[in-house]
């Protein structure tokens, strides 16, 4: 008997995660994916046929690394919630424009213009300082330090 698509990418982004110790990704997109829902069904049903079409079967298919795919999926619903920019923030707090995961690298969605907040795509599992400074600010819109 073999697996559905859904389930060898599952047990895929599992493996990936157990090798690296990286986040699972899947919570912060469904907290997204409700927003999404909200302020855009259009894009909705677009994010979830992308999901359907195209992340679960390029990632069981073994085209794709798993966390790659789903971080690219993080990114294509932040854009989705509003233009912007994605950085990559190292454990410096050094920003620099996204060019893919790299492990440690706290990645964010810059909106565009004045206001906002940023949207978070992934987040390490350990933050470094500088990085729970910035997500603190830029994120969650924090003006002191959390003690």
């Amino acid at each position: 008997m073999s697996d559905t698509p859904s389930a060898q990418a599952e047990r895929l982004l599992e493996d990936a995660l157990a090798s690296t110790g990286a986040r699972d990704p899947r919570d912060l997109y469904r907290e997204r994916l409700k927003e999404l829902k909200q302020a855009d069904p259009e894009a909705y049903a677009d994010a979830v046929a992308y999901y359907r079409d195209t992340l679960i079967p390029t990632i069981a298919g073994g085209e794709v690394d798993p966390l790659e795919a789903w971080t690219e999926y993080g990114r294509r619903l932040a854009v989705s919630l509003g233009p912007g920019s994605t950085v990559s923030v190292d454990a410096t707090g050094r920003a620099r424009p996204f060019e893919g995961r790299e492990p440690g690298d706290l990645i964010l969605q810059i909106p565009d213009g004045k206001g906002g907040r940023a949207l978070l795509i992934g987040l390490p599992v350990e933050p470094s300082a500088a990085q729970k400074a910035t997500y603190d600010v830029l994120v969650e819109g924090r003006q002191r330090a959390v003690e």
